[in-house]
């Protein structure tokens, strides 16, 4: 009997170093530099104190930093790390969180009185996905055509074209990427994504790596080859 306790004991010993092990593997994991060479993050809503020398150390060449959600939220920490940003040597993008409830007029608007327009800027993007405060379901051709609208208004801004950052159920349900030819930004944990119309440009391969500099998990990011 006190054999098979410990035989239990050892094996259940051997499983959780097993399961550490996996853990410690998936959350320090990225795609390889060589197949990837320009990677980065892009963070979510007040994301907290960030030391940007420290994540520009560990590998990131770019960050996207969320600015604005629908047409009525600004993210509080977004012009700080804007500003911060470029000064620890990496290159800034802002993010625009779309809303399914709103004007795509008035969301750009939202956007463009916020985000300065600076030349080293990165393309801005719009995440479209779907989100607990809003529970519209617009018909296709009406979210394209609002889509367009936003982007329109924000290339005019911004004076480069937009990314389109999609979610697998949006763009299952609405194929935006073939109705907006614009680069596609698709999200997929460890393996590459294959869900969008075309190609994506830029691929979020990862929502839970860990690196210093940054409290809790941060989004990875790679540019296609």
């Amino acid at each position: 009997m006190a054999s098979f306790i410990l035989k239990a004991a050892g094996a259940l010993v051997a499983a959780g170093a097993i399961g550490i092990g996996g853990w410690s593997f998936a959350t320090g994991w990225h795609p390889a530099a060589s197949q990837y060479p320009l990677q980065g993050l892009d963070l979510p809503e007040n994301p907290g104190a960030i030391e940007w020398g420290t994540v520009r150390a560990r590998g990131a060449d770019f960050a996207y930093l969320v600015a604005t959600s629908g047409r009525d939220r600004r993210d509080p920490g977004f012009e700080a790390n804007w500003s911060a940003v470029p000064d620890a040597g990496l290159r800034r993008g802002a993010v625009h969180l779309y809303s399914l409830c709103q004007p795509g007029a008035d969301q750009a608007n939202a956007f463009n009185a916020f985000v300065p327009r600076t030349a080293d800027a990165l393309p801005a993007a719009v995440d479209v996905d779907y989100r607990a405060d809003c529970t519209a379901r617009p018909d296709r051709a009406d979210l394209v055509r609002e889509l367009r609208t936003f982007i329109t208004m924000v290339e005019t801004h911004t004076r480069k074209p937009v990314l389109l950052r999609l979610s697998k159920p949006v763009e299952s349900e609405y194929t935006i990427s073939a109705a907006i030819e614009r680069p596609v930004w698709a999200t997929a944990n460890l393996f590459p994504p294959a869900y969008a119309a075309r190609a994506w440009r830029m691929w979020r391969a990862s929502d839970i790596r860990r690196i210093d500099g940054i409290e809790g998990p941060v989004n990875w990011d790679v540019v296609a080859p």
